[in-house]
């Protein structure tokens, strides 16, 4: 089979459209982007606590020294901003000033409007696009209008795009250099299910994606390209995507596929283990303190979230016989009384014997039972939290005054920064989340990756160029 792939203009330059999709905490800098940059491609690095270096060069340690939230915050901002701006010179520096580099932001997370002006005011000319997802960012274009850059907001429905350009978007059509759909069902990292999806039932993008073009065309972006982003793996499976008069311009955005080439920084063993994954070893699932759905490898990590989940029945604080919550229990150091389920005393039982012996409250009115040390660990990370996100349920952080969500803090969630950290920075990659998208189980079986082959940027591009 002869594959052809045309050139498109990104972000004013006249690239492939191949995208390198933006991975937070690290996993795509300015190394891999200036490297897909300078292969003629799209380079993303991410702006989410972006590595920062020291004169030699180092990667500097995240250590916050502030005695309370809000200035540990201030620290989180100061030091992603510095990041950021590094991570930016170094994609410039790499790909030659060639194709475009583009900077992937979190709109959820914690100072994403500070943090997008304190980069772009240093690193405007050295920036060419931002990509942003994770929320509604209505604000985006504005502040792309401000320092004169592309923007491409991530959306999985015509109706979120259509709420984004009637409210802003349409006032700063001319900056709009595409608009990213992110399939919520095999994208990895958060994804963008709504209240009305199911995700155990995946869609066909193909339907979806012509609904949000035909919406563009109506509102005359007919030449603005549309990005398809999740699930993407060998091109030619896009052929007729490609091309296709219905569908307009189309670019493709690969996410996982970048993580195993030289240039990805994270660790060997974390290339290794998606060279060996298998279907179904990624796992969608709400746990995520931000509310999203979000899809990961299903390690130590997710299972031990999964059973903390399970080791969960519903309380009271007072007898409530119409909801058959009349049994006495015990919890805490004091020893107070709550009310649960006769049925569910045994369970109880159970996981005291499995040595599950603290019950913790969660915002659902429910206990979850886990072993003290990890009861110790919970509550020391919330403690600690840094407010990385512009809320988070596990910690009740809000990034506005009064600096709290108001709700109970929900302990069967998780610190996100601290595990990301961790994993790109000690690469225990069975014991820290583990993002990947759902494709991922692909490497094992794609003759490229034989031998357990790890390619640079620049042959993966040429790769995926010729339709694999």
């Amino acid at each position: 089979m002869v594959f052809s792939l045309d050139t498109i203009v990104i972000s004013g330059r006249e690239v492939l459209p191949i995208i390198e999709g933006g991975k937070g905490i690290g996993i795509t800098n300015g190394k891999s982007a200036g490297a897909f940059a300078a292969a003629n491609a799209v380079g993303t690095f991410s702006g989410v606590n972006a590595e920062r270096y020291d004169e030699d060069g180092r990667i500097k340690s995240v250590i916050y020294e502030g005695k309370t939230r809000k200035e540990r915050h201030e620290e989180l901002i100061a030091m992603a901003i510095e990041g950021g701006i590094a991570q930016a010179q170094i994609a410039h520096e790499i790909s030659g000033g060639n194709g475009p580099v583009h900077m992937n932001i979190l709109w959820e997370m914690g100072g994403a409007q500070r943090i997008l002006h304190g980069v772009l005011d240093k690193a405007k000319d050295l920036v060419q696009g931002i990509t942003c997802g994770a929320g509604m960012p209505y604000k985006l274009a504005e502040i792309a209008a401000l320092y004169k850059v592309y923007y491409y907001p991530i959306v999985s429905s015509m109706r979120a795009f259509r709420a984004l350009w009637k409210r802003s978007y349409s006032k700063v059509a001319e900056l709009l250099g595409g608009v990213v759909y992110e399939d919520p069902w095999l994208a990895g990292g958060h994804n963008g299910l709504s209240n009305n999806e199911d995700p155990r039932q995946p869609q066909n993008p193909y339907p979806r994606v012509l609904e949000l073009r035909k919406f563009m065309n109506e509102v005359g972006l007919n030449n603005v390209p549309i990005i398809m982003a999740g699930g993407v793996w060998h091109l030619k499976d896009w052929e007729y995507w490609i091309n296709n008069k219905d569908l307009g311009k189309i670019a493709f955005q690969f996410g996982t596929r970048p993580i195993v080439t030289e240039e990805s920084p994270v660790s060997l063993e974390w290339k290794k283990k998606l060279l060996t994954l298998k279907k179904g070893d990624v796992f969608l699932n709400k746990f995520s303190p931000t509310g999203f759905y979000s899809s990961a490898v299903k390690n130590n990590f997710i299972q031990e979230l999964e059973q903390r989940n399970i080791r969960q029945i519903p309380y009271a604080i007072a007898e409530d016989k119409s909801l058959e919550v009349t049994a006495e229990l015990p919890i805490g150091k004091r020893k107070r009384i709550v009310y649960v389920k006769h049925a569910d005393l045994d369970k109880v039982k159970s996981w005291y014997n499995q040595g599950f012996t603290e019950a913790l409250k969660t915002p659902d009115s429910t206990l979850i039972f886990v072993t003290p040390e990890k009861a110790e660990q919970i509550h020391k990370d919330q403690i600690d939290c840094m407010g990385c996100l512009s809320a988070c349920k596990f910690s009740n952080w809000r990034d506005q005054d009064p600096y709290t969500t108001g709700k109970k803090t929900d302990p069967r969630s998780f610190c996100i920064q601290k595990t990301l950290q961790n994993i790109i920075l000690q690469g225990n990659i069975d014991d820290e989340l583990m993002f990947s998208g759902h494709n991922a189980y692909k490497f094992a079986s794609d003759p490229f990756y034989k031998n357990c082959f790890i390619p640079t940027v620049k042959q993966l591009v040429h790769r995926i160029a010729t339709g694999y």
